[in-house]
């Protein structure tokens, strides 16, 4: 049973609440008049501020950015964040205030640090985006209680955000640039560096560079064919060597056997002649007649020709008996003759077999030279790369510095000529003619809010505190047993009178408050 009646009484019932507002009306009404009188009051009684502001318009740089990048940091934000920092230190702050002589009042009791404190919260500064969310503008706003001071401080912070935008830029775009010259010379170093070793490393090894290698094949591919000539004629002196002692043995004993005794007969000549004739017929099978080694071989068998015929006449005109004594020759003696030309030929042949052994020996250390070089190729080129690695990327670093240290120093160039993006006053600091606080139409608002709140919580207050019951239904879910009849009210003329009277005066009552709240607010939105 009591379960039921505290959940009917949780039920929201308005015939209840108007009941309750017109038994508490004047609980409601007078601590609502005298809450928004105090805080209204209160609107007239604080010291009148004024705040004097000002706009700043961020303006992009004139020269375009494809022929001219800026060195400085595109992030506004930051550099806003840092130039407010600067100019709302302590140092700076106690300029002004000493400059236009702020606080006086309270310079006996407030410090310097409390000082800087306020007017830190007295500075406004109010960012103004675009779409893009790009910062286009800032206001800058200043709070005193003398308009002209306000207007004064006002153009005094304008001025240091325009000079600190100016000098900050100027030392960022100038420190950007001496860091990249700095880094410029450290890389002009480490390339010089580089280059001595590349170039250190090609003296040292001339004639193995792998860009050599296919002049070392050439070389080397000469040098085999130079060696298997030489060998090739090393061989052919060698069988002439052979051939002439062999001729000399076969004339000597012709010599020494008894004239007429097949005397028109050299075997060696013989075959040699054979032998040329044969290479002369293989030569005509393939060459014309006009060929250089055609008319190279038979000049040669002519002259074997003529020398077998030379030496055949010497042999028919030897005397009889006499024998030849190879240690003495007569050089008027046509047999002497001979046998010296067949010396004289052994000798240029000995001489001929031991230069060409010596220029096979030449070559051969020449070729093992450019083998070794060959065979030394790949471990000098790999050696060669990490050298040519590091000067490539030095003198890519170089190059890139280079041209990064150019662009920046004509960024400063364009930021020293205040060509690059700067802050412009685009509305100038306004002499404020009413003050910004206190709002007197906004104190009124809260004085009624804050009366409201308070008539509310009065009027529960006592409605709370009341135990009479003023329900039927409240009065009938507190019986045990159901009501069978009631007695009406029995009013006489007086009761109605009164109760005329009691609603007139809550009539007056609410139109008096209304009528004061709204004569106040009236004069508020008058007067600021």
């Amino acid at each position: 049973m009591t379960e039921d009646i505290e959940e009917k009484s949780l039920e929201f019932e308005p015939q209840v609440y108007l009941a309750v507002a017109r038994r508490r009306y004047l609980h409601f009404a007078f601590p609502l008049l005298v809450v928004w009188a105090a805080v209204w009051g209160a609107s007239w009684v604080l010291p009148a501020r004024y705040k004097s502001n000002t706009l700043i318009l961020v303006e992009e740089p004139t020269m375009p950015k494809d022929y001219v990048t800026p060195n400085v940091t595109d992030n506004l934000q930051e550099r806003l964040d840092s130039i407010t920092t600067q100019i709302l230190s302590r140092t700076n702050l106690l300029h002004i205030i000493d400059e236009f002589g702020l606080y006086t009042r309270e310079r006996g009791e407030a410090t310097a640090d409390e000082k800087v404190e306020r007017m830190r919260k007295e500075v406004e500064i109010e960012l103004v985006k675009d779409a893009r969310n790009q910062i286009t503008a800032f206001n800058v706003s200043y709070s005193s209680r003398d308009p002209r001071t306000a207007q004064q401080v006002t153009s005094e912070i304008t001025n240091l955000f325009i000079n600190e935008n100016l000098e900050v830029r100027q030392k960022q775009s100038e420190g950007t640039t001496q860091f990249l010259s700095d880094a410029l010379d450290d890389a002009r170093k480490t390339l010089s560096e580089q280059e001595a070793k590349v170039k250190e490393f090609e003296r040292q090894h001339v004639g193995e560079l792998p860009a050599q290698l296919s002049t070392n094949l050439q070389i080397l591919n000469g040098l085999n064919s130079q060696l298997q000539a030489e060998e090739d004629a090393l061989n052919t002196a060698k069988q002439q060597h052979v051939y002439l002692e062999t001729l000399l043995s076969q004339y000597r004993s012709l010599q020494d056997s008894p004239k007429g005794s097949d005397g028109g007969s050299l075997p060696a000549i013989d075959q040699e002649l054979q032998k040329l004739r044969a290479e002369l017929a293989d030569l005509r099978a393939r060459y014309t007649e006009r060929h250089p080694d055609v008319r190279k071989l038979k000049d040669q068998i002519a002259q074997t020709e003529k020398f077998r015929d030379q030496l055949i006449a010497d042999l028919k005109a030897k005397p009889l008996g006499e024998s030849d004594d190879s240690t003495t020759v007569n050089p008027d003696d046509p047999q002497s003759a001979s046998v010296a030309q067949l010396q004289s030929q052994m000798k240029a042949n000995q001489t001929e077999i031991a230069n060409r052994e010596r220029a096979i020996d030449g070559l051969k250390a020449k070729v093992a030279d450019y083998q070794t070089r060959l065979n030394q190729e790949p471990v000098w080129e790999q050696q060669l790369a990490d050298l040519t690695r590091g000067y490539d990327q030095s003198k890519a670093n170089y190059d890139e510095l280079l041209k990064k240290k150019n662009e920046s120093a004509m960024a400063t160039s364009m930021e020293l000529h205040q060509q690059g993006e700067r802050f412009r006053i685009l509305d100038p600091p306004s002499l404020p003619l009413k003050a910004d606080f206190p709002n007197r139409l906004k104190f009124c608002g809260i004085g009624i809010g804050l009366g409201v709140v308070f008539g509310v919580v009065v009027a529960g207050a006592f409605e709370m505190l009341d135990d009479r019951i003023y329900d039927e239904k409240k009065l009938q879910s507190l019986l045990p047993v159901p009501v069978i009849a009631e007695i009406p009210e029995i009013s006489n003329a007086q009761d109605e009178l009164q109760r005329r009277k009691k609603v007139w005066l809550g009539w007056a009552t609410a139109v008096l408050v209304f009528a004061t709240i709204l004569a106040g607010s009236a004069l508020s939105f008058l007067h600021g």
